[in-house]
């Protein structure tokens, strides 16, 4: 991550860093040390885009030969909620109501300009934000084109993202916009953790005195960034390496040139950072691996990685050209983890290949069952048709089987009906801050509506005593706009895994819908869940989550067999709805029920589940219900279970996932 980091300030060019890992890591913690260890920047004094000495007024405030001064590099954070206006800049809102003046006022990407930008938890930023950044950082310069204003100033930065991957994924395209990506992990050394501790216990101690005993190693760390910088423009680039960067990248089937760029530049940047002016295996080496894994996964459950013993093959043993002598090593250790034990008393090189721990598995409590005791209606049991072990065995020795799915498809895009006003996203219509204008409102958080505030003061000239000038305001002439968009959803999936469904090899089926459906949601933005029954309980396969890749591993482990508790599962499908509202009530559920309708565990399991089915409508809860009920006998229990639920009836005949998604549409 340190490398890494270095590399893309040594050029910037290189497009920026994107750090994934668990949580705990010190990911925003190094980050924010970035800036106190790169040289300082010479910049126009009082000038609000950080201008270089020389360039030319982006507004036109300053001369060419204005005073300058020297500050340190910027470390500009970029927060989830930003909006446009606060990133690209707008209307000095002030400044035009109170002056009649049209004044730009610069966003953070001025205020970054010649700096980091630095945008904690990227995954969870608005796609549109997050290509708008990248779209900077690639061209080095903004252009701003609204309100009457019409700005463009130079927006040259590192951008640096970090994220945690089981809070959702970023998009290929947008990981492939990223220059360098490295996943980190906790180290597993014992006495490395131990260090780590001593050394947070120390800063906690005495702050001051702590900083002080690394003050020599980062004005050295400091010294060989500067001189990296200068010798970058004299290291050679030949034919021979362009040709082997050319080679790896082919033979690691990477879309698109923007991967050959890339490990080109680090590549040079990291001969740089070793005080050479040639490059060699090991750096076209290191490039690739830093430039190559997150441009290998063409969706989210593809795993991040890259083949090293292949790598090496590729490379071979011979250098791109004859090896000149060594130079001298430079300040320091000489690896390539420029950070961790530069300081007194380090202890041993962590390892770069920790091994990540499993993923936790949350399961939710199962709640409690109903205890009503009417009489049971006729029933036939999973014996009477032959699908399930019989009933002297006990559910726990029951066997079970575990169906893979297939590969996923693309499926058509579901909606909740009408409009709501949930977080911003690709799936139903909804009222959000950054869709088309549609109208006005006295209050709002659309941002100004210029036009609707000027027609709203306007009848009121006359009695606030205006004749000429500028036009008077008042606070009830405000008015922000109103836009509609679209929103991101949740999807929660209630399945029946019990061995009817085994036993007909069902599962496959139902499996690779929803794998089909996590690969839409994971584009659209939205969170899903899971929750299945069988033998005697009911689970929360997976808790509402915007990880998909979790999500498919959930369901790829997913067994099939034993009785079927369809009213647990209901009553755990509704929980975990109910909860969720509690967390974000502003978004909006689809519960898909996935059964045949039976019901054959407990004290009158029909009636039961009926029950449960009864009380989730009463919650106003969009549901679908989708029959896996086959053969020359039907009994119609998903029906009835449908008509309880007030959801939409789907028949197994239809239960590929473009079907399931047009039903859900209409729910």
């Amino acid at each position: 991550m340190t490398l890494a980091l270095i590399l893309t300030t040594i050029s910037p060019e290189v497009g920026g860093v994107l750090v994934r890992g668990e949580k705990g890591t010190a990911k925003s913690t190094t980050v924010r040390a970035l800036a106190s260890v790169l040289p300082p920047i010479e910049v126009v004094a009082g000038d609000r885009f950080s201008s270089a000495p020389g360039d030319t007024s982006p507004d036109g405030t300053w001369p060419r030969d204005a005073e300058t001064e020297t500050r340190p590099v910027r470390l500009v954070e970029l927060p989830v909620g930003a909006t446009e206006d606060r990133v690209l800049g707008s209307l000095h809102l002030s400044k035009v109501l109170a002056d009649g003046v049209a004044e730009y006022e610069p966003g953070l990407l001025a205020r970054a300009h010649r700096g980091i930008l630095y945008v904690d938890e990227v995954n969870l930023l608005h796609d549109h934000l997050v290509d708008l950044l990248l779209d900077a950082a690639a061209m080095g310069r903004s252009t701003v084109e609204r309100d009457g204003v019409s700005v463009a100033h130079a927006a040259r930065f590192v951008l640096v993202g970090t994220m945690n991957p089981e809070e959702g994924e970023l998009r290929p395209q947008l990981l492939d916009r990223f220059g360098l990506t490295v996943e980190i992990a906790a180290p597993r050394d014992p006495q490395l953790r131990a260090e780590v501790v001593r050394r947070r216990l120390a800063f906690d101690a005495d702050p001051h005195a702590f900083v002080e005993s690394y003050a020599d190693a980062e004005r050295a760390l400091t010294d060989r960034i500067a001189s990296a910088r200068k010798l970058l423009p004299e290291v050679e680039l030949t034919d021979a390496v362009l040709t082997k960067v050319a080679e790896v990248c082919a033979a690691f089937e990477v879309d698109g040139m923007r991967a050959d760029i890339v490990t080109t530049r680090t590549a040079i940047a990291h001969a740089a950072w070793h005080g050479r002016t040639f490059i060699t295996r090991a750096d076209i080496r290191q490039a690739a691996l830093l430039a190559l894994p997150h441009r290998r996964r063409r969706n989210p459950f593809d795993a991040p990685g890259l083949d090293e013993e292949l790598l090496d093959q590729i490379l071979g043993d011979e250098e791109p050209e004859p090896e000149p002598p060594a130079p001298p090593e430079p300040e320091g250790d000489g690896s390539d983890d420029p950070g961790f034990d530069t300081g007194p008393e380090g202890p041993a090189q962590p390892t770069d290949h920790a091994e990540r721990p499993a993923q936790p598995t949350d399961h939710a409590e199962r709640p409690a069952q109903p205890t009503d005791h009417e009489e049971r209606p006729a029933q036939p049991t999973d014996r009477e048709e032959g699908l399930d072990t019989p009933p002297r065995s006990s559910s726990a020795t029951r066997p079970t089987e575990i169906v893979g799915a297939a590969d996923p498809y693309k499926v058509r895009r579901f909606e909740v009906t009408g409009t709501g006003a949930g977080e911003s996203g690709k799936r139903s219509r909804a009222l959000t801050t950054n869709g088309g204008r549609v109208g006005s409102d006295p209050t709002g958080k659309g941002g100004l509506h210029l036009v609707e505030t000027i027609r709203a003061a306007a009848p009121h000239q006359q009695s606030r005593g205006r004749t000429d000038g500028r036009i008077r305001f008042e606070d009830t002439d405000l008015r922000t706009a109103r836009r509609e968009g679209r929103e991101a959803n949740l999807v929660l999936f209630c399945v029946d895994a019990s061995g009817s469904m085994a036993a007909r090899k069902r599962m496959e089926q139902v499996k690779t819908a929803i794998l089909s459906l996590l690969l839409d949601a994971y584009q659209r933005r939205d969170k899903v869940g899971l929750v299945t029954f069988r033998a005697d309980t009911a689970e929360v396969a997976l808790p509402p989550t915007h990880s998909v890749d979790i999500a498919a591993k959930r369901l790829a482990d997913l067994p099939a067999g034993g009785r079927t508790p369809l009213a647990e599962g209901l009553l755990t499908a509704a929980e975990v709805l109910r909860v969720e509202k509690v967390r974000d009530p502003r978004r909006r559920p689809l519960l898909i029920v996935i059964t045949d309708g039976r019901a054959t565990h407990g004290n009158d399991p029909v009636v039961r589940s009926r029950k449960a089915a009864q009380w989730i409508a009463e919650q106003g809860i969009s549901s679908v219900v989708v029959d896996c009920e086959n053969g020359p006998i039907r009994l119609g229990l998903a029906a009835q279970l449908a008509q309880q639920l007030q959801a939409t009836h789907l028949p197994i005949a239809e239960v590929s996932a473009q079907a399931l998604t047009g039903v859900a549409r209409v729910a």
